[in-house]
This record gives structure tokens, sequence and C-alpha cells, in this order.
């Protein structure tokens, strides 16, 4: 964008950065930089149903969850890391601590059951296993009203 940011030091960084060094690769500002994805996932489909491959790399098989509510299913990952390293003495001398979590919901529909789906986590990666499945309708009762 040639419109300058009052945020930065220089007025016109924006400005020249684009248009007077061409030739140098510019480093992306935070704002600009490509998301990463928050739990890639692949969608197949198959005769019988669909199969998710969701890739969590990092994670433990205890540190994710699945729950199945009003058709609806949703994958949380949580994880916590703490690289703690101390001295003879025991001081420390670098701590670094990692906490986050991400979650995904996909719509399996509501004829679907905790039983239906299977799950299996294996080096990182979660494939879960969903039928086909369609909400069989309900048979209306005909009620009468009685006329006197």
């Amino acid at each position: 964008m040639l419109m300058p940011s009052i945020f930065r030091e220089n007025l016109f960084d924006d400005f020249f950065d684009d248009f007077y060094r061409p030739a140098v690769k510019r480093v992306p500002r935070q704002e600009e930089r490509p998301m990463q994805p928050v739990m890639p996932t692949d969608v197949k489909e198959t005769e019988t149903g669909y199969e998710l491959a969701i890739n969590l790399p990092g994670y433990k098989k205890e540190d994710v969850k699945a729950e199945l509510k009003d058709g609806y299913m949703t994958i949380t990952a949580t994880t916590k890391k703490n690289n703690d390293q101390k001295n003879e003495e025991g001081r420390y001398i670098r701590r670094e601590r990692y906490v986050g979590s991400c979650s995904r919901t996909f719509y399996v529909g509501e004829a679907v059951t905790e039983e239906d789906i299977h799950a299996k986590f294996e080096d990182g990666i979660l494939t879960i296993t969903v039928p086909k499945k369609e909400l069989q309708p309900q048979v209306e009762e005909k009620k009468f009203i009685s006329i006197q």
C-alpha cells in the first residue's frame, strides 16, 4: 500500500520500501505475512463416509480431545512445554515456556453418534472416520380432533 504509516519511525518508509528500492528483497511486515494454517486437515470421501487426517505435530494423544454436540464435531488440542535449564548451583540459565491450544469444528450431521465415529492418533496425525448418515424423517402421527 502506498499510504504512509504514522506509527513507524519514518513517515515515508512504506512509500520508499516499494518504490525507491525495488531490487532489494523486502521483508514483509507482520500484518502482511500469511497466517499459518491451524490444524491443517485433509478430508477424503469414501463410499461409506469421510476420512479426516488432521496434522498435529508436537501434540501427544492425551492432549487431543474430540467432542460431538448437535451434529458438530469439535477437535481441541492443547500443549504445555517447559524448557528449564539450570547450572551446577541450581540457578536458572534459561527458562522458556509455551502454552498453546487450537480447535476446529466440522459439521458431521445430527444423525451421527459418538459410537459411529472412530479416531486414531499416530505419529502426530489424528485420523477420524465419520460415516455418511442421513437423518431419518420422523413419521408424522395424524391427530384428529373430535367434532361434536
